[in-house]
This record gives C-alpha cells, sequence and structure tokens, in this order.
C-alpha cells in the first residue's frame, strides 16, 4: 500500500560510549550495524558523533535531526554512559529504540564492552526520568541480530508517529442504538490525537458543494476499472464519486497542525435517504489508501484500524464479531480439514466496508440487505441503500485486534492471532470464516468479560508482536490476548 496518510521512517543510529571504555569498540560496532542493515535494504543514518557525555549529547541530536531522522537506535557498543544516553530519548523528537552489543568480535580484555551489563542501567536511569523508549524482548545481540530487530522497530516508530500526527474526524452523533460506539474522548487527548466532530449536515452541505466537481468522471472511471464490469450499479457511480471526493477534500482542508485523518462517520438511517446511496464502498475505498473511515461513527474503531494501517503497511478493515459459524458449515467445510474445534470459528461482518483487494473475486457493490428492509418499502426494488461492497473476504492469515477507552476513561486493548478460512459463508455483506485459537474462551474471558464492543479491527497478516509493544509504548497496561488452555484467565472457572 502507497498512502500519504501514514509517515515514512527515516531511521538513524547513535553509538554510546563510557569514557572508561575503548570509543573505538563502539565506533567499530556501530559501523557493523549500518553495513548489516544496508545488507538487509534498510537505509540508515549513521551518526559520526559518538556520545560520552551530554554535550556529545547534544551534538548527536542536533546531527540526526539535521539529517532527517525521525525515529532513533540508541546503541550501547559498550557499557555506555547513563545519563547522555538516556537523555537522547528526552531530547530527540521521536521514538528511540535502546539496543546493547553482544560479545564475541574481540578478545575478552580490550574486546570487552559489558554493554550486556550497561543495559540494566540503561533501562533503571529510564524509569528514573519517565522517559519512555521500545526495549527489544532481548534487546543484546551482534551486528547481524541488531539490524534484524532495527527492522522491527521501524512499523513501530511508524506507528508512533503517526498516532501522535493523527486527526479523527467525525460525522454525526454516535448512533443510540449502538451503545457501544460511544466511549470517552479522554483517551484519545492523552494519546495527543485531536479530534474535529461535526454534524451530519455539515457533511451533506459540502457534498452538495462538490455537484459537478469536473474531478468526478475521473472517479467514476477508477472505480468502474476496480470492480470490473457487471459489478457495480453505472447510475450510481457519479453519487458515489462525489462523495469520495468531498471526504478526501474535508481531509485535506481539516488536518489543522495534524498530518494525517481518520474518518468515523454516521451511515444511517438518515444518510443513504439524504445522500441517495450507502456509504460502504467509498469508504472501502479510503480505506485502500490508508485513510480509515469507520462505521457508524466508532472514534476508537477509527484509531484502531489507523493504528493497523501504520503497523502493517497495508490496509485493514472494521467488522463486527458477528454470528457463529453453524455446524452444518463446519463439519462440511472445516472438520477434518483444519485443526479448529467449532468454538474456534465465528463469522466476521460488516455491511460492505472491506476494500476489495481483500475479498474473493466474486466482490460486487449490492444494497445493504438490513438497511433495504428497515428504509424502503417492502417488496421494492432497492434504491438509496445501495452502495455496499459484499462478498467472501479472501482466505488470508490476520490479527483480530482493538484499542478502546471503557467507561472510567482508562485504554485498554486485545489482540488475537488467526485466520480467514478458505470456507464459504452462504450469507450476505463484507464477510469472513474467522478462526482464532481458543476463541471460545477469548470470547468469553476478554471481549465479554472487560465489555468491549462489538467492532474489531482486521490487519492481514499477523501482527501481534508489533501491535503489542506499540500498545505498550502508548501507555497501555491491560492489553489482553487469546491465552492457551495451559494458561487460564483469571475469572476463568477452574471447575468448568
Amino acid at each position: 500500500m502507497n498512502s500519504t496518510n501514514i509517515p515514512e521512517v527515516k531511521l538513524g543510529i547513535v553509538a554510546v560510549s563510557r569514557d572508561c571504555f575503548p570509543i573505538a569498540l563502539s565506533e567499530k560496532r556501530r559501523a557493523a550495524i549500518t553495513a548489516a542493515c544496508a545488507a538487509k535494504g534498510l537505509p540508515v543514518y549513521e551518526a559520526q558523533t559518538t556520545v560520552e557525555n551530554e554535550a556529545d549529547m547534544q551534538k548527536a541530536v542536533a546531527e540526526v535531526t539535521a539529517a532527517g531522522c525521525n525515529a532513533l537506535t540508541v546503541f550501547l557498543g559498550n557499557f555506555g554512559p547513563e545519563t547522555p544516553e538516556t537523555l537522547l530519548a528526552k531530547f530527540f523528537d521521536g521514538p528511540c529504540m535502546y539496543v546493547a552489543a553482544a560479545e564475541g568480535d574481540g578478545d575478552m580484555i580490550n574486546g570487552r564492552g559489558d554493554a550486556y551489563c550497561g543495559m540494566l542501567n540503561c533501562s533503571y536511569n529510564l524509569g528514573m526520568r519517565h522517559l519512555s523508549a521500545y526495549i527489544p524482548e532481548y534487546p543484546v545481540g551482534t551486528a547481524e541480530e541488531i539490524a534484524d530487530k532495527m527492522a522491527e522497530f521501524v512499523p513501530i516508530a511508524r506507528t508512533l508517529l503517526g498516532v501522535r500526527d493523527l486527526r479523527i474526524i467525525t460525522f454525526g452523533p454516535r448512533p443510540q442504538d449502538f451503545f457501544a460506539c460511544n466511549a470517552p474522548i479522554k483517551g484519545l487527548h492523552e494519546l495527543g490525537i485531536e479530534i474535529e466532530e461535526n454534524s451530519e449536515l455539515d457533511l451533506l452541505v459540502s457534498y452538495k458543494e462538490h455537484a459537478d466537481d469536473p474531478r468526478i468522471a475521473e472517479v467514476c472511471a477508477d472505480m468502474a476499472a476496480e470492480m470490473g464490469e457487471g459489478c457495480y450499479y453505472p447510475d450510481l457511480l457519479a453519487r458515489m464519486a462525489q462523495f469520495e471526493l468531498t471526504l478526501l477534500d474535508w481531509a485535506e482542508n481539516h488536518k489543522g497542525s495534524k498530518k494525517y485523518v481518520a474518518f468515523a462517520d454516521k451511515c444511517w438511517p438518515a444518510f443513504p435517504s439524504q445522500f441517495g446511496f450507502e456509504p460502504c464502498y467509498v469508504n472501502s475505498r479510503l480505506a485502500s489508501r490508508g485513510i480509515p473511515v469507520s462505521c457508524e461513527v466508532d472514534i476508537y474503531g477509527a484509531l484502531s484500524e489507523y493504528i493497523g494501517i501504520c503497523a502493517s503497511g497495508d490496509t485493514v478493515t472494521l467488522l463486527d464479531i458477528n454470528n457463529s459459524v453453524p455446524k452444518y458449515i463446519y463439519d462440511e467445510d472445516v472438520a477434518g480439514k483444519f485443526d479448529y474445534q467449532l468454538t474456534d470459528t465465528f463469522m466476521g461482518f460488516h455491511c460492505g466496508n472491506t476494500p476489495s483487494c481483500k475479498m474473493c473475486s466474486d466482490r460486487a457493490v449490492k444494497y445493504q440487505l438490513i438497511q433495504h428492509r428497515l428504509l424502503e418499502p417492502a417488496g421494492s426494488d432497492p434504491d438509496f441503500t445501495r452502495g455496499t461492497l459484499e462478498g467472501d473476504i479472501a482466505p488470508s492469515d490476520i490479527t483480530f485486534y482493538r484499542l478502546q477507552c471503557d467507561s472510567e476513561g482508562t485504554l485498554r486493548a486485545y489482540i488475537a492471532q488467526g485466520e480467514v478460512l478458505p470456507v464459504a459463508t452462504r450469507s450476505f455483506g463484507g464477510i469472513g470464516v474467522f478462526a482464532i485459537p481458543e476463541m471460545g474462551r477469548f470470547y468469553r474471558h476478554v471481549l465479554i468479560q472487560k465489555r468491549y464492543p462489538h467492532h474489531g479491527a482486521v490487519a492481514f497478516g499477523h501482527y501481534g508482536k508489533t501491535l503489542f509493544e506499540v500498545f505498550k509504548l502508548l501507555g497501555l497496561t491491560d492489553i489482553a490476548y487469546n491465552q492457551p488452555k495451559a494458561l487460564p484467565y483469571p475469572t476463568e472457572n477452574p471447575f468448568a
């Protein structure tokens, strides 16, 4: 996915050295890491300033800033100077990662750096100064191993940079009948996110102002090419294209002091009758460009989607954790073919907001069956309830996750990895048969027990490792996951 709505990370590396250790040891090891990164195709700016004291620290920060770095690896090539090395995280304006050199590239007299020891005091000093930094699961390694850790840091840094420069734009009040989409926005401010709340009328006015926009024809042609003949309503394209341009222009004109945007829009019940279509397909197209548009004014759903886009570098979707898989489908298409129990499976569904690139080839723009029942005369052909993107979601590894603010204003999150199975749903909407190990227990003791809403974000791949580190660095202390049977949940009945 090529998107201007997520940050581009420029990573720098600064070596530090304790003045009673050979500085050449840190510099030699720093150069080896830079070479290893280059061999792996990871561009890194190698700062020539080696930090031994606070004056060096200031010089190093100025150097990497002038080079355009927005993320930094602080490398303990030897024990390291505790105060200057941790002040790098204070004065550098971007995410920092701390790693240390393993021994083995020299003798054990003048070639021993004791960085394994130095990482302990580095962590202690970061804590004393209340500074946040990323420290990998095992932060000590050879040049090649450190290069791998730096590559893993890039999507973490990208997500942190994106969140801190994000504005979430909403249209309409959160629906009363979907009270689960309501959540305190206090958590957004704590993360440094700005929120702009507008009425549906504001959106309608802007939409009408885009009538006869000269760009509409080009967008219509792009929509037709994306879907293919017979998979869209020709008479609907101009209306949908007009709406797409309305959202894109609003995003560009309302960024304010921020660089990136996400939308949370009210899509029913008034929207289709007043705009003349359902917004789902347009929402899916924006998501495919890295601009999530969540349904039903789900603000934390939009934030979760944006986090997933940054973490994966790919598009995502927002789905209801919707319905159980009927036993007859499980018996026909899952049992004996995949190593899942019935309770490990469920269907993820939404009206039609999943990008077409993540759906099976028979996807098409259709009408929203539930809204047609509700809003249009019984027995009539669908009219303004058309505009959803329907079809089965393509088989893929997935990560189901969500960041949420609870009723007390506390941020928490869950992450669960699994897959979309190659199983026909026999249903409507944008939908797939999902399988997550121990989903039944996770559903009861995380999703229900911790009172999460029905919407979950879906990243198309296994990104749990990255998301877990991101959520930790955002300050969350409650990060749930689908625990194996051998690890019971605190609320799980041991006698069940």
